[in-house]
């Protein structure tokens, strides 16, 4: 199988020297991506400025902000058989850009004030040109973990939703729970990233075969 797997977080610059995003280290993104290819798949990553180094046997697009992210998503797109989002998404970008650096320009009392506009929503836009492609999207919540990302499974058009606690943020091991359309969550509690991205690995081959043998 191809597999196309978004990692780490995006950067979304105020001015040339500071910019807003996340907690995000890639590491689940990037344990992904080498869990594919130990199964023998094809993996194609797109990464966000993260300080891994990237696995043996894969493809690499590096990009910093959500827009490029976007682009680069949805031109390679109609290569994959699935669509791994494991990327930290930056819902948000400032409204403007300032060149050079922006100085202080009063005391202590001054107050910046930064306009933030959305930022596109790739796994829902990846949804709309969805075909036979297994999608899998992540939740990282900080409370109601479950019924936020039972939400977004159905608004995202996604075939498995991971749903983690912001705890998972930088962390070795995480507890993952699996929601699919269909049965109870399936539950891995405090495992390695890299064993809970190879059974990531193994729902979108199973997924894909079953889809396939119905046609």
């Amino acid at each position: 199988m191809r597999f196309l797997i978004t990692a780490g977080p995006t950067r979304e610059p105020l001015d040339d020297v500071r910019f807003l995003s996340n907690r995000s280290t890639g590491r689940m993104g990037y344990e992904v991506a080498a869990a594919a290819v130990r199964g023998g798949h094809r993996a194609y990553l797109v990464t966000g400025p993260v300080e891994i180094a990237p696995p043996e046997g894969i493809q690499l697009a590096r990009v910093t902000t959500a827009m490029e992210m976007h682009r680069v998503v949805m031109e390679r797109l109609e290569w994959a058989d699935a669509l791994v989002m494991a990327a930290a998404v930056s819902d948000f970008r400032p409204r403007r850009r300032i060149k050079g650096k922006r100085k202080k320009h009063g005391g202590e009392d001054e107050v910046w004030v930064v306009e933030l506009v959305r930022n596109p929503d790739i796994l829902a836009s990846a949804g709309k040109r969805k075909g036979d492609r297994v999608h899998v999207g992540f939740a990282v919540e900080s409370r109601d973990l479950l019924a936020n990302a039972r939400a977004k499974l159905g608004s995202k058009h996604a075939d498995m939703i991971v749903a983690n606690l912001v705890s998972a943020f930088g962390a070795e091991r995480s507890t993952a729970h699996f929601l699919t359309p269909e049965g109870s969550p399936r539950v891995f509690k405090d495992r390695p990233k890299g064993e809970i991205a190879d059974e990531i690995v193994k729902f979108c081959v199973e997924w894909h075969a079953e889809r396939a043998g119905k046609k």
